[in-house]
């Protein structure tokens, strides 16, 4: 099926929170065999959008063909990984995420830094985090950002970022607080994934940090399934599971909890409300 409904109908039909999942890998080969069946689950499970990062200008491509096939459902995404910053190239990678922005993207990255891995080497990480920052502000994009292990780092360039007026997403965060305070400082926003949901997890307090204008929830499918998926492919139609663990940790119903995570993907995202 191709295509999407208007925001607002699915999810009060079926008695379920509304969602926008803020960050999903729709275009990773793990979905090969049955992507429009995942994104249709997702739809049926309250999913009112998905955001496909296109986490390198290859990864891109495949987003926005996706994106093409659920217009107003599927939104995507254009960045070059802090993994693949050893072959970042300013003019050539920069030329190709401006390209996706005219066709389309509603944001820059999945980009960032990355210290536990280390994949490439950390000032070519810095340099190509920072060019995309520039261009974030300079197109007035917002900017998806993925940070392991390189908290000061990260909170150094978020504050520079949002000096110059850009708008990002700390994803999948797990903290430390203090980077969560510098970026909501910056007026960024701070998304939760399926880890919220495990059983190790031991910090409600990080999930009442954010204000309510400033949270989103994601997937980061096929990464992090939640309880009581853990340990398999993680898909978008499992988000509402880690809308249920927000609203309990922030004392509010799970249909309230939907409604704000929704709103605030719109705006960060500068979706079509309707």
């Amino acid at each position: 099926m191709e295509g999407g409904r208007l925001y607002g109908t699915l999810p009060r039909l079926l008695r379920m929170p509304a969602y926008i999942d803020s960050h999903c890998h729709l275009a990773d080969p793990a979905f090969d065999a049955d992507r429009d069946a995942a994104i249709e689950r997702a739809r049926s499970a309250g999913a009112l959008a998905l955001v496909c990062i296109g986490e390198s200008p290859e990864a891109a491509v495949r987003a926005r063909a996706i994106a093409a096939r659920y217009p107003r459902f599927v939104w995507h995404t254009a960045g070059v990984h802090p993994h693949d910053a050893a072959t970042f190239d300013s003019r050539r990678d920069i030329e190709s995420l401006r390209a996706e922005a005219a066709q389309g993207a509603v944001a820059l990255g999945e980009c960032g830094l990355d210290y536990h891995y280390d994949h490439a080497p950390r000032d070519q990480q810095r340099r190509a985090f920072a060019d995309q920052l520039a261009l974030a502000a300079e197109l007035q994009l917002p900017v998806v950002v993925h940070t392991r292990e390189a908290a000061d780092d990260t909170a150094a360039m978020v504050r520079e970022a949002g000096a110059a007026g850009v708008v990002g997403i700390l994803h999948c965060f797990a903290g430390p607080p203090a980077l969560a305070e510098t970026a909501l400082a910056a007026g960024w926003y701070i998304s939760f994934s399926g880890i919220i949901t495990f059983k190790k997890w031991a910090d409600d307090a990080l999930l009442r940090l954010p204000g309510a204008d400033r949270l989103l929830v994601e997937s980061d499918a096929p990464y992090l399934a939640p309880v009581p998926f853990r340990g398999k492919r993680n898909e978008p139609s499992w988000v509402h599971h880690t809308v249920t663990r927000l609203a309990e940790a922030r004392g509010l119903s799970v249909e309230r909890m939907g409604d704000v995570v929704t709103a605030n993907a719109v705006r960060c995202f500068k979706l079509p409300s309707s």
